[in-house]
């Protein structure tokens, strides 16, 4: 089969399209014919050597796909045919991947594969963040950070569908587009989001921030807080990895909380299963759906992953297989 190959830790520039052996599904495993694959920002640190999990090359990267299964095991609920997406932690760019049953998900028939390569790592991380890490409670504000991206967008459209009011962080008016088209109720430009969101809300400031940006904006969000608010750390896109006086915490009783939803989940495996039955009402409603972004054929998937390493992807990058 043909497949994404890292053969060397130097970036996303240096991936390359091989052709390798199939996979062959083991014990639990369901072996799925790969149409569409998420590309995702995880994706961009494997190139590196900079994710916590670090495959010895060559591997291919590629954590969230969709497609239809070609064999599964007969007590997972999954049969040959079945549309479906999984997150196969890497391996995703390419044209067969073998996946833990128990991280395989049937898809609603109103879903095309391009929009369900979006789900898996982002909308999981971010139901796990907003309702098991930050306890989001309908009629809260939710400030969402990098919100035309694959995570914002997806906190932006689950926020607001959990009964949120949403305030969307971009770096430019077009991302401003994107955010509101994922339903965000208001967009800020990142450079004096402090001021505008403190206006907005009359100087209460937000219930949660979901922040997979970090850098210099860190502290300007935990004042943007109200109190008893919520700073949910997801990510450090923005390459800085910030810290905190622990006692700005003290004066509006504000918390700064950890999503780490691999962590989490890899000790608890059933766990996956149980947040897709707490989304996919909102799928087969049509409340969420991953935005399109660029779509690349798998042959440009340097470029794919090139857009997430240079921020400027808008919506979610996917790569077609078939």
């Amino acid at each position: 089969m043909r497949a994404v190959q890292v053969s060397t830790l130097d970036g996303p520039r240096s991936v390359a399209v091989a052709e390798v052996d199939d996979p062959q599904a083991g014990p639990g495993q369901v072996l799925i014919e790969v149409h569409e694959a998420g590309v995702a920002y995880p994706d961009v640190l494997l190139t590196r050597g900079e994710y916590q999990l670090r495959p010895e090359p060559p591997f291919s990267p590629g954590s969230e796909v969709a497609g239809v299964v070609r064999s599964a095991p007969e007590d997972s609920g999954l049969s040959a045919g079945d549309r479906v997406a999984a997150f196969p932690g890497f391996g995703g760019f390419a044209e067969l991947v073998a996946v833990d049953s128990r991280a395989v998900f049937p898809l609603p028939d109103r879903l095309s594969f391009t929009a369900a390569a979006g789900l898996p790592m982002n909308y999981l991380t971010v139901h796990f963040a907003l309702t098991r890490r930050g306890g989001l409670r309908a009629g809260e504000t939710v400030l969402v950070h990098g919100a035309a991206g694959g995570v914002g967008t997806a906190a932006v459209q689950l926020a607001r569908a959990l009964g949120a009011h949403v305030i969307a962080v971009v770096s430019t008016d077009a991302k401003a587009e994107a955010a509101r088209a994922a339903g965000a109720h208001e967009t800020v430009l990142a450079d004096g989001f402090r001021a505008r969101v403190a206006e907005s809300t009359g100087g209460r400031g937000v219930d949660i921030v979901v922040d997979p940006v970090g850098g210099d904006r860190f502290t300007d969000s935990l004042r943007s807080l109200a109190p008893e608010g919520r700073l949910l750390v997801v990510g450090f896109t923005g390459g800085e990895i910030p810290t905190v006086k622990v006692n700005r915490l003290l004066l509006n009783n504000i918390s700064v909380v950890g999503v780490g939803w691999g962590a989490f989940w890899l000790a608890r495996p059933d766990y996956l299963r149980a947040q897709w039955q707490e989304l996919l009402p909102l799928l087969e409603s049509g409340e969420i759906v991953p935005p399109a972004g660029p779509r690349h054929s798998l042959d440009e998937a340097a470029d794919a992953l090139a857009l997430l390493d240079e921020r400027r992807a808008t919506g979610k990058v996917t790569l077609r297989l078939r």
